[in-house]
């Protein structure tokens, strides 16, 4: 069981991880806590999301959504990569999620198909981030976009002391047929462009936490060392090679 994180943790965790970021006006009380009577947290995990939609901030801070008020998550992330915190409060972004799915997120195990006979509200428990991207396969997360994805996901499992197993996609807990995240990535580090996936992207979160907070992953791949010199055993072979294959030729 982890409490949520408060403004000023929200802060440092971010900016330990490399994360560029703005405060949206009053998101350190927004929430929906009173409006339900349900407080947020215990937390159990980082539910990641595509806005399917672009111009999203005013949608997911106040405005919401038909029957779905706001806020729409606690983290919204557009294509520049400077994160903008929305709420640090309950929000409305995960759910109905998937009991069994529930269950692995919190034991970090891998991710069963979901069991819609049992379910629990995702609100409760996961901290949401709203990515922009249109969600139509075609749309392209930038650069800039997935590195701060990562690096967010990487600080909240950091702070919590948790492992990537604990980060999960909108697709993997819902029971309402959701397909988010997805779409193509211009590249991250190394790599250049590929095809986003949760397996990847926890790939990527588990790499981070592997190294300090303020590690960034290389963006050349390393050169190739540089060819020994030959042993003099070596040079002397070769040139007796050589010698032999010009008596043949002479002969």
């Amino acid at each position: 069981m982890s409490d949520p994180m408060t403004p000023a943790q929200w802060r440092a965790a971010l900016k330990a991880e490399g994360v560029r970021f703005t405060e949206y006006d009053g998101w350190t009380t927004r929430g929906r806590d009173a409006a339900t009577g349900k407080p947020f947290g215990p937390v159990h995990g980082s539910l990641n999301h595509h806005t399917a939609g672009s111009n999203s901030l005013k949608a997911v801070t106040t405005g919401g959504a038909p029957g779905l008020p706001a806020p729409l998550c606690h983290a919204f992330l557009p294509k520049t990569g400077v994160l903008v915190l929305v709420s640090c409060h309950r929000a409305n972004h995960a759910g109905l999620a998937a009991a069994n799915v529930m269950a692995a997120i919190i034991a970090e195990k891998p991710l069963p198909k979901q069991d819609k006979s049992s379910t629990v509200d995702g609100n409760d428990q996961l901290y949401g981030i709203e990515t922009e991207n249109l969600g139509d396969g075609k749309d392209v997360y930038p650069r800039e976009q997935y590195d701060a994805w990562v690096r967010y996901n990487a600080a909240i499992c950091r702070h919590h002391g948790w492992g990537a197993g604990s980060v999960a996609g909108h697709l993997e807990t819902s029971v309402e047929g959701k397909v988010d995240p997805r779409g193509p990535v211009e590249g991250y580090g190394t790599r250049g462009k590929f095809t986003f996936s949760m397996g990847q992207l926890r790939t990527d979160v588990a790499e981070r936490l592997k190294h300090a907070a303020s590690w960034s992953p290389p963006t050349s791949a390393p050169k190739p060392p540089a060819p020994k010199p030959p042993t003099t055993e070596e040079r002397l072979t070769s040139l007796e090679k050589r010698v032999t294959a010009l008596e043949k030729k002479e002969a």
